[in-house]
């Protein structure tokens, strides 16, 4: 999930009663859990003894991790000439935060589903999405361009278009809106804030010794010592940090809070989005790298060989001159022999449904837009996945609702996500749904359900000068990491950057060699 500016946040919001049965007449809704990876990751996690692989391979180089980092480690290489390296994937498919599903109404996002138009700065997004037909002479294609109308926002019984609330807003809430916009853009303009957030640091915070006063903070104290009290303020800054890091403003840095609005072009006139999300985008990857990517193999243990690194899976052993570990650093210490002994950033749980309608349930207020928020809610609402659909008039439907679970010590949330039946989480989501839709148990007949027990680094206060995380960051030599979380960010933007930044290491490598 990415950052937006002020005026153009993004996704969802919770309520806690608990009904399971359907009523008289109404159809029993059908569904299950479609991830099926815990048990192999814990098995990791367990210190489980594996049989032996089936085959010896050599090969210069593994990259561990089919994400959108290791996808972008992957084009790069091939677009500096270098073709002699295997992909590992854990999962059937690649595409890690960015993969997607689809049934016969529509093609859905099973998480990241926009990517925020870039401005003239970022240059390696731009040229992606030139190469990938979305930018043609300085021209984004409509046809990717987020249709109209974009968000709306449940609150007092009835939906008010945008996400800022309006409803019942008093002259203080709107004064204490433009104050937190103007130092927002005061923010902007001082350069720290940019992403990738290295480029916009090195100029600004690495001068300065010591830690950045703002990551010393919380981003609700930061708010609280601005002398901002408005509760519509506070929720959509709170929004805003479960969004994107899956945490309450309480439990976020003040600097992670700041860059979610500060980063992005002030005019953006995006996002770009698609049915099935970012999905798109690990599509066309896949199209350019599909013959190095081998999905299905969970690496099992990573050791070091002399100068090199030997990778072993269940299918083979791999003798390498070196490893891209592109997959989330919660691994690192699970299967590399010589890696951190923890991760350093937190992880946030999370869990997203799609949900399959066969009909539009009754609405108050605004239409049905592309993001769709409820006010209160602990979940983060729902994405229309057919929104970017040319049909005039779709009778059926797929939603794709957002729940970061921020509530809690993430340990044990995870193990309740893990622990509760799929009928538990349905009603849940139902419940929320029906405060703003209260026939949408009449309309739905499927969700589909993904847990997700480590979806996104969490931001604490201390992230960003974590000496450990730099260490990561920086590692050199035949083993380097390219996740998104070393940024402590979950951006498309940041897993491109460190996926890069990897590709280009490695190369510096083998030409000194």
């Amino acid at each position: 999930m990415t950052p937006r500016t002020l005026s153009r946040l993004t996704r969802r919001g919770f309520a806690t009663a608990l009904v399971g049965l359907p009523r008289k007449g109404e159809a029993a809704v059908q569904g299950s859990f479609v991830d099926r990876t815990s048990e192999m990751g814990h098995r990791l996690r367990d210190g489980a003894k594996f049989a032996p692989p089936k085959r010896e391979e050599r090969v210069p180089l593994v990259i561990v991790g089919g994400g959108c980092a290791g996808l972008c480690a992957a084009w790069k290489l091939l677009k500096r000439g270098f073709r002699d390296f295997v992909l590992l994937e854990m999962e059937d498919a690649a595409g890690g935060n960015a993969r997607h599903g689809e049934n016969e109404v529509s093609a859905y996002p099973w998480a990241a589903h926009y990517l925020p138009v870039p401005g003239a700065h970022a240059v390696e997004v731009r040229e992606l999405c030139e190469e990938f037909g979305l930018l043609r002479d300085g021209h984004w294609d409509e046809r990717h361009l987020c249709h109209s109308p974009q968000e709306r926002l449940f609150l007092h019984g009835r939906w008010q278009e945008g996400i800022e609330p309006e409803i019942a807003s008093t002259k203080r809430d709107h004064e204490q809106f433009r104050r937190f916009q103007q130092l927002i853009a005061e923010a902007a303009a001082s350069g720290q804030y940019t992403i990738p957030m290295e480029r916009g640091r090195a100029s600004a915070e690495r001068a300065k010794p010591g830690a950045s006063p703002l990551d010393r903070l919380t981003f609700e104290q930061w708010l609280r010592a601005q002398g901002f009290d408005s509760a519509y303020l506070h929720w959509y800054c709170d929004y805003a940090t479960r969004d994107d890091y899956g945490a309450r403003a309480s439990e976020t840095s003040a600097w992670a809070g700041i860059h979610y609005f500060a980063a992005r072009e002030p005019d953006e006139k995006g996002p770009l989005t698609w049915p099935e999300g970012n999905g798109w985008l690990v599509r066309k990857l896949m199209e350019r790298v599909k013959p190095h990517v081998r999905t299905g193999q969970m690496v099992q243990r990573i050791e070091r060989r002399g100068t090199g690194r030997r990778v072993w899976t269940a299918e083979a052993r791999y003798d390498c001159d070196a490893v891209i570990f592109a997959a989330p650093t919660f691994l690192a210490p699970y299967l590399i022999e010589d890696g951190p002994k923890a991760s350093p950033v937190p992880t946030s749980p999370w869990l997203v449904a799609n949900l399959t309608l066969d009909r539009p349930p009754a609405e108050r207020g605004h239409p049905l837009c592309w993001d769709n928020v409820l006010y209160g809610s602990q979940a983060l609402g729902y994405v229309n996945a057919t929104h970017q659909s040319l049909r005039t008039r779709p009778d059926r439907f797929v939603w794709t609702y957002y729940w970061a679970l921020a509530d809690g010590d993430p340990r044990a949330v995870r193990q309740t996500l893990l622990d509760r039946p799929w009928t538990h989480w349905r009603d849940l989501i139902l419940n929320d749904l029906q405060r703003a839709h209260r026939d949408i148990r009449e309309c739905v007949s499927r969700i589909d359900i993904m847990r997700q027990g480590h979806a996104m680094p969490r931001p604490v206060p201390g992230f960003l000068e974590s000496k450990e995380r730099k260490a990561l960051a920086e590692q050199t030599g035949s083993l380097v990491y390219a996740h998104s979380d070393l940024s402590g960010l979950a951006l498309f933007e940041e897993a491109q950057y460190r996926g890069y930044r990897a590709a280009d290491r490695f190369l510096k490598r083998v030409g000194k060699a």
